[in-house]
């Protein structure tokens, strides 16, 4: 965990929502120079801090419509923090909450070293992060409509449908497999949803993988060398990693992929695990997924998967393989590599 410590002549913390924001300003000695609601526009904001652009720093929590606030900051020069939602106790804790309230702690964090620091994505490669989060969640939709046609299958007790929907053939004709028409309607809606978002997806994926590449060319083809990680894998990590250098060492780097459990002690005695949800969904996925791919696809992966598997059984097994996996890309990242199969599993 980081925690912003510089210090400024003026604190200001927002409590920032979609249509509004709850504004305090405090000086060195914590006394309040703003504390009022203004609507959540450029012009609002600059009005409210335009005494006290002198050595101003602000500060936001992590919500969702931050991004136009730290591009304003960038362009007027005025100090920028990312508060860790998660990590902020001191607002999630109080018996009372409001913006107000709110608005003040962040400030007061702010101005004691206080506020743990989240990652502000560079705004050049954050539209194309946010189409690839668009694109895996059109992925899992797909994916729900496949699986309902298979259960709906098991609730009516009717027989195997021996093919793999997920290819377009094979769902041609498919709803002919069940004999009541309501329900020959329910599956008919299924595939064409399903055609439908396999248009979108092959749109999505060919507009990516032609326009991403020019980021960081020598990093997407050095993961494109790790078996099991593809074009798409590859964007994925290259665009939630974005710098490998913020991540000082491996330990930061599985930390942030949420492949690695954090113990709760005190006086010598452990209390259970932790943090679960701090971290980053989106290579926590891509790891898993490259796991799966990675003993399947060559054979010295699935006699190592093998031994794991032996040892841990198969759910563990996999996620030891995906903390491997991500330990070998870092040090890809940062040492300028390709991926060396002898070194990442052991004969």
């Amino acid at each position: 965990m980081r925690f912003y410590t510089q210090q400024h002549k003026h604190y200001c913390g927002i409590d920032l929502h979609a249509r509004a924001m709850y504004g305090c300003l405090l000086d060195q000695s914590g006394t309040k120079l703003v504390h009022k609601n203004v609507p959540a526009t450029p012009e609002a904001f600059l009005r409210v801090v335009a005494p006290y652009r002198e050595d101003l720093v602000v500060a936001v929590e992590c919500p969702f419509p931050w991004y136009w606030l730290s591009d304003l900051c960038a362009r007027e020069g005025i100090t920028f923090v990312l508060g860790q939602a998660l990590y902020m106790k001191a607002i999630h804790g109080g018996k009372a909450k409001n913006d107000k309230i709110d608005a003040h702690k962040i400030a007061v964090l702010l101005r004691g070293g206080m506020v743990p620091m989240a990652y502000v994505y560079p705004p050049e490669m954050r539209a194309t992060r946010d189409l690839l989060r668009r694109r895996c969640h059109l992925l899992r939709k797909r994916a729900e409509l496949l699986a309902h046609i298979q259960h709906t299958n098991s609730q009516y007790n009717l027989p195997e449908i021996g093919k793999k929907l997920a290819d377009k053939g094979n769902r041609e004709g498919v709803e002919d497999h069940f004999p009541d028409p309501r329900v020959r309607k329910t599956i008919e809606m299924d595939v064409a949803l399903i055609d439908h978002y396999d248009k979108l997806l092959g749109e999505v994926e060919l507009y990516i993988t032609r326009t991403a590449k020019g980021h960081d060319a020598q990093s997407f083809a050095r993961l494109q060398s790790v078996p099991g990680i593809g074009q798409i894998l590859a964007l994925v990590i290259l665009y939630e990693i974005q710098a490998i250098a913020r991540f000082p060492r491996v330990q930061d780097f599985l930390s942030y992929g949420r492949l690695v459990k954090c113990a709760k002690e005190s006086a010598g005695k452990r209390h259970g695990l932790s943090g679960k949800k701090i971290g980053n969904p989106q290579l926590k996925w891509a790891f898993s997924e490259a796991a799966g791919l990675f003993w399947r696809q060559n054979k010295p992966g699935q006699e190592y998967f093998a031994k794991l598997e032996h040892k841990h059984g198969k759910g563990k097994a996999l996620t030891v393989l995906a903390q491997k996996l991500a330990r070998a890309v870092y040090f890809m990242l940062t040492r300028h590599q390709a991926f060396d199969l002898q070194r990442c599993v052991p004969a």
